[in-house]
């Protein structure tokens, strides 16, 4: 399943992040790549200790834990410290694959990578090219997003981001591990918390929705991970 997920930032926070970054330090993209991601991986990142790459990472996810699609759609149970990343200058990153597991540097804790998530923190018409592409499943779908958008994908997928050749693309990307492995039993979950909202809000008591509420919390009982 792949999903946009609008205003995970607003348009001030998502501009406190691109004049943070512009001043942040940057190392060579490849020295956090896998071997085959290095052979065609050109972008620039911020170290994932530096200080202002662990104050936007926390900003992101304390919007994340309170933003319901997102969680609806997640259902996260262990999310990598935000990335962040730059491409301008012809920059790219080519066809790969997300490594399965990520350790958490500095610590004992590794991540299933389930879920890829990607925020964009730049305004499209600020640079050209940059798309995200995702070949996920039977489709091929660009994403380029407004600033503080994210898109949510199967960390399955195969994805590249095309050659930025004007302006600057800033990015956040990190994975999730969520609780339910399968991501087509996440997708029916979603779609059935979806469907249950939605009655809700027109009969919150109803009988057929409080049954079907329950459908769904069995089911996250059957398949959820803790």
């Amino acid at each position: 399943m792949l999903l946009h997920i609008p205003e995970v930032l607003d348009a001030s926070q998502a501009a406190e992040c691109r004049r943070a970054l512009m001043s942040a330090e940057w190392v060579d993209g490849r020295a956090t790549a896998g071997h085959q991601s290095r052979r065609v991986k050109n972008n620039l990142q911020v170290p994932a200790q530096h200080p202002v790459a662990r104050k936007l990472g926390e900003m992101i996810l304390n919007k994340l834990e309170r933003h319901p699609l997102f969680l609806s759609a997640a259902l996260p149970l262990k999310m990598v410290p935000p990335l962040f990343n730059r491409y301008e200058g012809g920059q790219t990153y080519g066809n790969h694959v997300d490594g399965s597991i990520y350790p958490i540097p500095g610590t004992p804790h590794r991540v299933r990578t389930d879920l890829s998530m990607t925020v964009f923190l730049t305004p499209p018409d600020e640079y050209d090219g940059g798309g995200l592409v995702v070949d996920d499943a039977s489709t091929t779908q660009r994403i380029k997003l407004p600033a503080g958008d994210a898109i949510l994908y199967p960390g399955t997928s195969l994805h590249r981001v095309e050659p930025v050749t004007r302006g600057t693309r800033l990015a956040s990307f990190f994975w999730i591990e969520s609780m339910v492995r399968s991501d087509a039993q996440r997708a029916l979950l979603f779609e059935l918390d979806a469907a249950i909202q939605q009655l809700a809000g027109k009969q919150p008591d109803d009988p057929p929705v409080l049954r079907l509420m329950n459908v769904y919390h069995n089911l996250l009982r059957q398949w959820a991970d803790t």
